[in-house]
């Protein structure tokens, strides 16, 4: 007994493994994660190194040098991409060999870590610790401005990490930054004369204030079961605390910092970023999605809290949606699921035509089955919706129901003919079961270079691969276990059907003769046959070297 005559004589099983595909297919389709686009990880890191007041060529030879030499002994680097040494500041970005995937980069980045401290003895007593740029690839897929006429950027700041710490708490946020915020500094403008007059210097009124503004564990006072936490004073809490700063001149006179200069706190003269949205200063609020989300119910989350906690929000204050990957994600994927949807109506509405209403609709439904059980495999294997994996799947339609069409014609010529299903599906399955595999593995082994694949192509592109390989596979399923039974339940034999029909009476219709004549003819001049296919293949290998290469189409 093979799987098809067991399906036939056992339905309970098929019957369940049915709605397991369908439930679990509904299932995976609002669980899983839909983006726009697949992920993808950029396999580089920034060492970022200030040397205030070397030259270039100071910069290298103290600082670069010796960063590149303790890069180059890890295995895992493919080569240093760029190297930058100017007046005070060494650039360094490195690039990791292709075939360590997203989950090796965290090992990966601490050991460049730990590299870099290890060779932190060798850098110049001027040079700051490097910092390390490893998460420059993060996609802020919900761009938010902030601005209100009359307020501050101190004001838009303070309002900005309220609703960060708000925004951050919606489940599928990972991280979220504002832009465009001023660093505020105090200012202190003293006469250089004035200076000299009172033999002072800049330097020394800095380190004075720095030992000032300092906080400092003092310790406690303990009696029994009570202590008491000492706390000395001495940090700055208001600007004017500054001017208070007792400062001794040469001649040993104390005089305030206030009287000698003048203070004032205002934002940097030299501003990093300035936003303008909608011709008025603002600032932005970044918003990153954590990996394999859902993006669309996340920004769903998102827009009713901002709208729940936009009554908070200062009048005259207000909050603008300048990009929102969210809404684009759906577009996206709607449109692809219309494709998809239109693709199956097509295949369905062709072996409506060709294999007849029965068969066609047996097929279809078989289709519809292998689909869901995909969709449903994806997602616990957290593969994301998103125009590649959509793509594979209606790039693999024509194929998904090869399958289902040999055991359903096999199936459909016997049962008319008057033969028991549970015969029919034993000959049929037991005949072409392990022919389907085998063809089932080669169009899966067809797009196996790019499952295959370690380059950034081939990660971007691999789902297509694993979606394929889950689909045919699953055809292959279905159509040895639900195609014999859907075809016990709804192919009846013909009236005039008897136990002495040849089946191959089936076989006798216009298409089928005027095929076996041509297969004839082919057959006796089989060396004209084989000179045509090996010239249509040599003329196709030659044609495809005119075919331009790309990774995005134009």
């Amino acid at each position: 007994m093979n799987i098809g005559e067991y399906s036939v004589k056992n339905p309970v099983v098929s019957w369940l493994l049915v709605i397991v595909f369908l439930a679990g297919g509904y299932s995976g389709f609002t669980k899983m994660g839909k983006l726009e686009d697949p992920e993808f990880t950029i396999k580089d890191v920034k060492i970022i190194t200030q040397y205030p007041g070397a030259t270039a060529q100071q910069v290298y030879d103290e600082v670069s040098y010796h960063i590149e030499e303790a890069i180059q002994l890890m295995p895992q680097v493919k080569w240093i991409k760029m190297s930058i040494s100017r007046p005070g500041m060494s650039d360094i970005s490195i690039t990791f060999q292709d075939k360590y995937s997203k989950e090796d980069f965290p090992d990966i980045y601490d050991e460049v870590r730990r590299k870099i401290a290890d060779m932190l003895y060798k850098l110049p007593p001027g040079a700051q610790e490097p910092v390390i740029v490893d998460s420059f690839a993060d996609v802020y897929g919900v761009y938010v401005a902030l601005s209100g006429d009359g307020y501050s950027y101190r004001d838009l700041k303070d309002t900005a990490d309220f609703l960060k710490k708000e925004m951050v708490l919606v489940d599928g946020v990972r991280k979220i930054v504002i832009g465009g915020a001023q660093a505020e500094v105090v200012y202190l403008d003293i006469s250089r004369q004035r200076l000299g007059e009172l033999g002072l210097s800049l330097e020394k009124i800095g380190q004075i204030l720095q030992s000032q503004n300092v906080v400092t564990d003092a310790g406690k006072v303990v009696v029994g079961d009570e202590y008491l936490r000492i706390q000395p004073t001495g940090e700055f809490k208001s600007v004017n605390l500054i001017g208070d700063v007792l400062i001794s001149s040469s001649d040993k006179t104390l005089i305030y910092l206030k009287d000698i200069a003048q203070i004032r706190r205002e934002y940097k003269e030299m501003l990093d970023l300035l936003i303008y949205y909608e011709g008025k200063p603002a600032l932005t609020l970044g918003i990153s999605m954590q990996s394999g989300e859902n993006v669309v119910a996340v920004g769903e989350n998102l827009s009713k809290r901002m709208h729940e906690i936009s009554s908070l929000i200062p009048i005259g204050m207000k909050l603008d949606m300048i990009y929102n990957q969210p809404g684009e994600v759906e577009n996206s994927v709607s449109g692809f699921m219309l494709n998809l949807v239109a693709a199956i109506a097509i295949v369905i509405i062709v072996l409506l035509l060709f294999m007849g209403v029965t068969a066609g609709l047996i097929i279809g439904a078989v289709l519809l089955i292998t689909v869901a059980g995909t969709l449903m495999i994806m997602e616990l294997y957290g593969i994301d919706l998103q125009r590649i994996s959509l793509g594979a799947l209606i790039i693999a339609l024509g194929m998904l129901v090869d399958n289902a069409i040999v055991i359903a014609e096999g199936m459909m010529v016997r049962i008319q003919s008057g033969m028991n299903a549970a015969k029919a599906a034993k000959e049929v399955v037991g005949k072409n079961s392990v022919a389907l595999l085998g063809g089932t593995i080669v169009g899966i082994l067809a797009f196996s270079a790019i499952g295959l694949s370690q380059d950034s192509t081939g990660e971007f592109s691999r789902t297509l691969f694993y979606v394929i390989l889950i689909s045919l596979l699953l055809s292959w399923v279905t159509a040895v276990s639900t195609t014999p039974l859907f075809c016990a339940l709804f192919i009846k034999p013909k009236k005039n059907a008897g136990s002495n029909k040849d089946p191959q009476d089936a076989y006798s219709g216009f298409v089928f003769m005027l095929y076996r004549g041509v297969l004839k003819k082919a057959l006796h001049f089989r060396g004209l046959t084989m000179a045509i296919i090996v010239g249509l293949f040599v003329i196709a290998v030659y044609g495809f070297g005119f075919v331009r290469g790309g990774f995005f189409p134009d």
